[in-house]
């Protein structure tokens, strides 16, 4: 019998590139997880409280338990995405019990952090959403698209957004954000 070991990869090849003061990563350490409401939602944002001690954002935005890094998007009014950071286990799925339905989305996504004082110039050439300050805050989540691409965004400081696209996409999704960088510099 042969003697194989199998080596994850992540979607980018941990992705990083440096363009002046501006730097796009791919995050490998992030587990992904789609948490929908079951048909008591109040006993289900009372345990996701508990559990995660966090609160269940508005559409829209998104909340921080820091100490647990753990962040919660609510992307529509009965449905989130909990993005757990790499401290924490890949297999550390909360355990919610009925009150919510989880699925662990974290290999279904490719994820990129760009950040640096062109990161939003470079981030309106390709993405719909505006993105001035004065609308899309830090703690804002959005889906749009950006090169017919599907995509998760999310401000999390001045000059500083968390890029989710699904992995089936992901060299084209970091083709053009890159080539987006690229062209302002």
């Amino acid at each position: 019998m042969a003697n194989i070991t199998l080596q994850a990869t992540s979607p980018l090849n941990k992705y990083h590139q440096q363009f002046g003061d501006t730097t796009l990563s791919e995050m490998v350490d992030l587990s992904i997880y789609s948490i929908g409401l079951a048909i008591q939602p109040d006993a289900a944002l009372r345990s996701i409280n508990d559990v995660l001690g966090i609160a269940w954002p508005e559409t829209g935005r998104y909340t921080v338990n820091e100490s647990a890094k753990v962040q919660l998007l609510g992307l529509q009014a009965d449905q989130a995405f909990l993005l757990v950071g790499a401290d924490l286990s890949k297999d550390a799925r909360p355990n919610l019990g009925a009150s919510a339905y989880i699925t662990d989305q974290s290999d279904s996504w490719a994820a990129l952090r760009l950040s640096g004082s062109m990161s939003r110039r470079a981030l309106e050439r390709i993405c719909p959403v505006d993105l001035h300050p004065s609308v899309f805050k830090q703690d804002c989540v959005t889906r749009t698209s950006m090169e017919h691409l599907a995509v998760i965004i999310l401000c999390e400081a001045d000059d500083q957004y968390l890029l989710l696209s699904p992995t089936s996409s992901a060299e084209s999704f970091l083709h053009a954000v890159e080539t987006s960088i690229k062209n302002i510099y």
